[in-house]
């Protein structure tokens, strides 16, 4: 009996005695998709996927996982507990369909049940009644009430992930629990706005809000008043989109020309959105300031959504602190996509730990979020001193001063530097790939857009734009351009700061850093503008010019770069912070708003330098050096050297196969291939880095096979993937029909040309379709579906052989 075999006929009877599907209220999820599966070059990793999630009152309590009744109950468990883990159940079950190991995730007890436990049982598991001194406490009433409010799909267009339903219902459960402040920690693309949206959405269709929460749900009188608070009006308009599933007459945008118009703050809605800017302004009838937020009465609103709280007014310091503290009675939940830190105190002071938390590692591993590359860029002008032959074309240079990278586009500009740094990205990215360039000021950022556009290949005069806040209306229509993923231009955008947050573009696959970033929050965020999925791409690569990967050195949060190429020139000691002293910086506060003037952070409105503008001496911008190399990143997250990397491999091989034949056997079959690099992965050798170093060996033309057998056996001879068809071909050719030694003849070729990727049994359908315009035509030139896989494994044996060509 096979495990499909086993559910229908064993496990699905015992679901249905124990009232599961029966009991009203209950239901069964079957093959409930966890993960996506990681996004890798070629395509994606393993998905998780949970056989059952029982759910009970629209509440998900426990996780099944199904074996074949030919193997043991035990053999369930292990995933039974990490699927248990991943979904936050209490609850989770191993079964064969002859037996039930049943664990609880709290308490630690475990052992084999005769049955299932009913719905009714397991929410009595789950959420233990309250001694009858606290039968008044309506807390579990009101929870009951928001998980029986189905999610708002949007006619289907919406699919909450399994971390966002999470977050939904921890949030939901404070509020139920009557906590005030509520905080919600997730990477930057994991749809915090989402999950804002379902929670007001649940709020808003059970009629909580403050002055009936200590009653019973039935007895709500009207609907809640949340309001959505943000410090950038693009990021309070993507909200306000976002939640158009609501009757419109409920949501309202606060502006202040609107306030103005009217003499009044809007009060006719139930979701309000605003900016911090927008509350904080307003003139009273005497011309003092009267700031907009106090119209309101402290207690009007039941909740407030803080996105981005980090830089809200939860910082103690904060000027905008003042409307918080002033509708201190409604419930407010905080938005941040930065971690706790040792320095990050404010905004976990104010709200608390969050209620729930979910990292970029995470999104990564999972497959909601892309794998990055950091590729990291030094040149022999890096640093400047200034010498007779070079023209001062403007401005006084110091003579003897050592000018460093927070000098230059600020106190110091040399064309011929930028215009160098242009090249070296343009020569090594797609033409076609979109990009955001981060450079030190407006003006910089309008120097870099005037290069990238002269040095590119691509000569539309909009193929590169600046977005900044001297830019105005135009700016934000070229950002909606770019954001638009059905068109290619603009490509690429440079900024200085208007860009780090509030980018919502999903097909952006690089990142370039040309000015220092000495805050881990902004260098997240930053991070954050390439993580978005799209399909086809598989990594977004971040450019760093200014040794900001020091930052990256936060495995927890940040898990590794999935290949971490280095450009490199002359090797520099690490560049402590210049705020903390640290070289890996421990700075997170948050840099000073740009100045609405000047558009600068911080302000140079005022004894603004006169900028230094050198040209460098004939023929010297073709004297700046610039080389490649490469660097891995060590299993604990720490880079390491081509070397050091080699040598790790070396001590792991020995455990995964005993000899030379063994790898050969395991190597000519693709399902034991793969599984040997999913186990080499696991290990922190990714298949990503062993291509990388097939090239640094000179095996591009080899098999990844020969590869591991160099690291394996230092004095092993490779052969080219060409060799290794010849001699499979010699060898097999007798044993096949014409049509047969034809189609493996095509797959050969494909072989040869891009390697091993073409010999996974997932590649078969594609390969018969490319060779033969269809399935069916190949399959009548092949023989049946079985015969032709069963020729193209074994046919593979033969490219393995331990035969001299």
């Amino acid at each position: 009996m096979n495990e499909s075999e086993t559910r229908a006929e064993l496990i699905d009877p015992k679901l249905r005695e124990a009232g599961w599907g029966v009991v009203e209220g209950s239901k069964v999820l079957r093959e409930y998709k966890i993960t996506a599966g990681k996004i890798q070059v070629g395509g994606r990793g393993k998905k998780q996927i949970a056989d059952y999630v029982l759910v009970y009152k629209g509440t998900k309590l426990a996780v099944i996982e199904a074996k074949s009744a030919n193997q043991e109950v035990g053999e369930g468990v292990m995933q039974a507990k990490q699927y248990a883990e991943k979904l936050k159940l209490a609850t989770t079950y191993s079964s064969n369909g002859r037996q039930i190991y049943q664990i609880c995730m709290e308490t630690g007890a475990e052992g084999l049940a005769d049955d299932f436990l009913s719905p009714e049982q397991l929410w009595e598991k789950t959420f233990p009644a309250k001694p009858a001194e606290l039968q008044e406490d309506f807390s579990e009433q009101w929870r009951a009430r928001f998980a029986s409010v189905p999610f708002e799909d949007k006619s289907g267009s919406w699919e909450l992930r399994y971390y966002q339903e999470i977050a939904v219902a921890k949030t939901l459960e404070a509020v139920a629990k009557q906590k005030d402040r509520v905080l919600l920690t997730l990477a930057t693309g994991t749809g915090k706005t989402a999950i804002s949206f379902q929670i007001a959405w649940k709020l808003f269709q059970t009629r909580w809000n403050l002055q009936d929460r200590n009653k019973s749900p039935g007895q709500a009188s009207r609907r809640p008043r949340v309001l959505f608070l943000a410090d950038r009006n693009i990021l309070a308009n993507q909200a306000y989109n976002s939640f158009s599933a609501f009757p419109e007459d409920a949501l309202v945008r606060i502006k202040p020309d609107a306030i103005k118009k009217n003499g009044r703050v809007p009060t006719n809605g139930s979701l309000f959105f605003t900016i911090f800017q927008t509350f904080m302004s307003g003139t009273g009838a005497d011309g003092k300031p009267s700031p907009y937020f106090g119209a309101y009465p402290p207690d009007y609103f039941d909740l407030i959504i803080i996105d981005e709280c980090h830089r809200g007014g939860a910082q103690d310091e904060s000027n905008w602190r003042a409307i918080l503290e002033y509708f201190a009675p409604a419930v407010q939940m905080g938005l941040t996509a930065t971690p706790k830190r040792k320095d990050n105190v404010d905004t976990y002071r104010y709200f608390g730990e969050p209620v729930y938390v979910y990292s970029l590692k995470e999104g990564i591993n999972d497959g909601f979020l892309t794998p990055f590359k950091v590729k990291r860029v030094q040149t022999t002008l890096d640093d400047y001193i200034y010498t007779s032959d070079d023209e001062l074309l403007e401005g006084e240079i110091e003579a003897g001063k050592r000018y460093e990278e927070k000098d230059f586009n600020r106190t110091i500009e040399i064309v011929e530097r930028e215009r160098k740094r242009v090249q070296i990205f343009l020569a090594d990215c797609g033409p076609k790939e979109k990009a955001i360039v981060f450079c030190a000021n407006q003006a910089h950022a309008a120097l870099v857009r005037d290069l990238i556009n002269q040095e590119s290949k691509t000569k539309d005069p909009f193929y590169c734009v600046r977005v900044t806040a001297n830019d105005g209306e135009e700016g934000e229509r070229q950002l909606r351009e770019f954001q638009d993923n059905e068109k290619t231009i603009p490509t690429i955008l440079t900024t200085s700061q208007k860009l780090s947050t509030g980018v919502d573009a999903r097909n952006v696959r690089n990142i370039v850093l040309m000015r220092p970033v000495n805050s881990m929050i902004e260098f997240k965020q930053i991070v954050g503008r390439g993580t978005r999925v799209y399909d086809g791409k598989e990594f977004f690569t971040i450019y760093d010019y200014v040794n900001a990967y020091q930052h990256f050195a936060d495995p927890e949060w940040d898990g590794d770069p999935a290949e971490p190429d280095e450009i490199i020139g002359e090797p520099q000691p690490p560049t402590p912070c210049t705020e903390c002293g640290k070289v890996v910086c421990e700075c997170v506060k948050e840099p000073a708003a740009p100045c609405i003037v000047c558009g600068e952070s911080p302000c140079i409105c005022e004894k603004k330098p006169k900028k230094v503008k050198v040209k460098l001496a004939r023929g010297k911008d073709r004297q700046i050096q610039h080389m490649m190399s490469t660097s891995f990143w060590s299993a604990d997250g720490k880079p390491i050297s081509a070397e050091e990397f080699l040598n790790d491999l070396f001590g792991e091989l020995p455990k995964l196969f005993r000899n030379e034949g063994e790898l050969r056997s395991i190597w000519s079959n693709p399902v034991t291939r793969r599984t040997l690099l999913e186990k080499l992965d696991e290990l922190g050798f990714p298949k990503s880095d062993l291509i990388t170093l097939q090239k640094l060996v000179n095996m591009e033309k080899s098999d990844l096979f020969d590869v591991l057998e160099y690291v394996f056996n230092g004095d092993y001879i490779a052969k080219s993937r060409e060799e290794r068809a010849k001699l499979a071909q010699q060898t097999i050719v007798p044993l096949l029909s014409a049509n047969q030694k034809d189609f493996i003849d095509f797959v050969l070729e494909k072989y040869v040309e891009a390697g091993i990727d073409e010999l996974d049994d997932s590649k078969l359908k594609t390969l018969i379709e490319n060779k033969y315009q269809s399935l069916p035509d190949g399959l009548s030139m092949l023989g049946n579906a079985g015969e032709v896989r069963k020729l193209f494994i074994e046919f593979q044996q033969y490219l393995y052989q331990d035969v001299v060509a």
